[in-house]
């Protein structure tokens, strides 16, 4: 994540929401015209995007005065105030909805994340997120992931060779597809991490005899079966957990000697963060 990837994520939103201007604003509103107003949180948990918010009301308007009282991670109640904005009124008004939508999502993630790492009782274990994410709006909700306390895996197709069922069907096995992308990695002289999804105890032992990758990823294994892999790779190298973990059977999951659990949940499937700007006098 960049400024210019930020910057970026604002102009192309605010063109969205604004299109060819904010025409009930500058209809019923004089252009020099100066208000107050004040973010209220309207929800308890974690909350998210007051950076983002600032940046983006500096973007729409750089004179704009923001006063921030409280800051991203921290935990808040209902009735407090975020921030108080200050500046021309139309200003306000155009970064409005763009400011909200982004921090009601943000502090819905980092307030979900922030709940399930808690869960985890051994701390060496990273909870991490997914590429379950909204389209365009990978890098806000990321960065509301580790807000919330939790880590990110990759960001895109680019990081690292992730070699999952569809890959390892496609390519004719595991140990093809191993193969074949230790020698792509060699001539594109790239220095990536390979790391490998198992969906038995048989395809674990096959990653293993191949070996030279990082991580093994379990997917979808029960409680005992997690335990049996565990004892099959015998710390040769790093070890994940995903598929259908959720708040309900983490903490079972938490208690085996892995490294790390991914959740697709934590950007995929979240409510919402109820918060309000109100104008003040």
């Amino acid at each position: 994540m960049t400024d210019k990837d930020l910057r970026n994520f604002i102009n192309n939103s605010l063109k969205e929401d604004v299109g060819e201007g904010d025409h009930t604003s500058l209809s019923t509103i004089p252009l020099n015209s100066e208000s107050k107003a004040q973010l209220l949180i309207k929800d308890n948990g974690i909350i998210a995007g007051i950076d983002l918010a600032k940046k983006i009301f500096n973007v729409v308007d750089p004179d704009i005065r923001i006063s921030k009282t409280i800051k991203d991670g921290d935990t808040v109640k209902k009735n407090d105030i975020a921030f108080q904005v200050e500046g021309n009124s139309i200003s306000i008004l155009k970064a409005e909805r763009l400011v909200l939508n982004c921090m009601q999502r943000m502090s819905g993630i980092a307030t979900k994340t922030n709940y399930i790492n808690s869960l985890l009782t051994n701390k060496k274990i990273k909870l991490l997120d997914t590429r379950k994410t909204t389209p365009l709006n990978r890098t806000i909700e990321k960065w509301a992931v580790r807000i919330g306390g939790g880590k990110n895996h990759r960001f895109g197709l680019d990081d690292m060779i992730l070699i999952k069922d569809n890959h390892i069907d496609f390519a004719g096995g595991i140990t093809h597809a191993i193969q074949k992308s230790k020698v792509y990695l060699k001539d594109k002289k790239l220095k990536l991490d390979i790391i490998v999804e198992a969906r038995n105890l048989n395809e674990v032992k096959e990653i293993l005899n191949e070996g030279g990758i990082r991580r093994i990823l379990l997917d979808n294994f029960s409680i005992s079966e997690t335990k049996d892999a565990i004892k099959t790779i015998n710390n040769v190298c790093e070890i994940e957990s995903s598929g259908n973990i959720n708040e309900d059977n983490i903490i079972e999951y938490g208690k085996c000697k892995i490294d790390f659990i991914s959740i697709g949940a934590l950007t995929h499937s979240v409510d919402n963060f109820d918060l309000s700007l109100k104008a003040i006098e």
